[in-house]
């Protein structure tokens, strides 16, 4: 494969990322309705792909119904209200097996992001750590995987991840984790290499994920509403996976950072009831 050919994709991705991410951190930044507003319509924009990439047509009602779904999920949350939140995500089960899985997969990392958004105090600090080690996970991987190449990752599932990719993006969601930690001193930048590590993991998981269920749907992308990335699941699928693992985690550490858990902190947990899901 020729250098040209390697990274084709690159300018346009750069170019998509260029309007995209202002207006983003814009949003994350303010807080409030306005990022409230952007995690609804990214929702709403998962949801449509989630349903394009199951099998069978629903009626015009039940697609209606379905895309309302995750919609009252975070309405609920808006207010306060997360048990009846989680519950509306729960009992998707009425559109199918594969349908409920994907419900709940957008449901869950939108809940996610407004959750850790909503931090007191640590709020900011705690949606731009995610989204950084998701974001340098992904270009790590993908930079290391064309400049060293090698064998598969998983071929049956994503051709054109290499192993060589996959460790480069976990040392890279490592790094930015210690990185974004020690910005947000005096919060333990030791941690933040942990939790970035095991983030990036689980970005990756996600990434693989998708490119199943994309497999299994014959379709290369989940859309084409972002020029070089695809769809918004193409582009989000990675942060589905690591949002939700980092707002269990922050159950385990009020009013900390959650990458400042500790394993005793998360072995407290397990026998306190959480606070604030009410």
């Amino acid at each position: 494969m020729s250098d040209g050919t390697k990274w084709s994709d690159l300018r346009l991705r750069l170019m998509s990322a260029a309007l995209i991410v202002p207006v983003a951190l814009f949003c994350i930044w303010r807080g409030g309705v306005l990022y409230d507003a952007m995690i609804l319509l990214v929702v709403l924009g998962m949801t449509h792909e989630a349903l394009n990439l199951t099998r069978g047509a629903l009626s015009r009602w039940r697609a209606g119904l379905f895309h309302a779904w995750p919609l009252a999920a975070l309405a609920a949350a808006f207010k306060g209200a997360w048990g009846p939140a989680i519950w509306i995500a729960g009992v998707g089960f009425v559109f199918g097996p594969a349908r409920w899985v994907a419900l709940a997969v957008v449901i869950a990392g939108g809940l996610s992001l407004v959750w850790l958004r909503h931090l007191p105090e640590v709020g900011l600090a705690s949606v731009l750590f995610v989204i950084v080690v998701v974001v340098v996970s992904d270009t790590g991987a993908y930079a290391t995987g064309r400049i060293f190449g090698g064998p598969k990752l998983a071929p049956r599932i994503s051709p054109g991840k290499t192993r060589s990719g996959a460790i480069g993006g976990l040392v890279c969601a490592a790094l930015a984790g210690g990185a974004m930690a020690r910005l947000a001193a005096p919060w333990d930048w030791a941690g933040g290499l942990v939790w970035g590590a095991v983030l990036g993991i689980a970005a990756q998981a996600g990434d693989l994920a998708e490119s199943a269920a994309k497999r299994q749907a014959g379709v290369k992308d989940s859309g084409s509403l972002i020029p070089g990335h695809g769809g918004l699941l193409d582009r989000f699928d990675a942060l589905l996976a690591a949002a939700p693992l980092a707002a269990l985690v922050s159950l385990a550490v009020a009013g900390r950072p959650f990458w400042s858990a500790g394993l005793g902190d998360l072995a407290r947990s397990l026998f306190s009831s959480p606070a604030g899901l009410g």
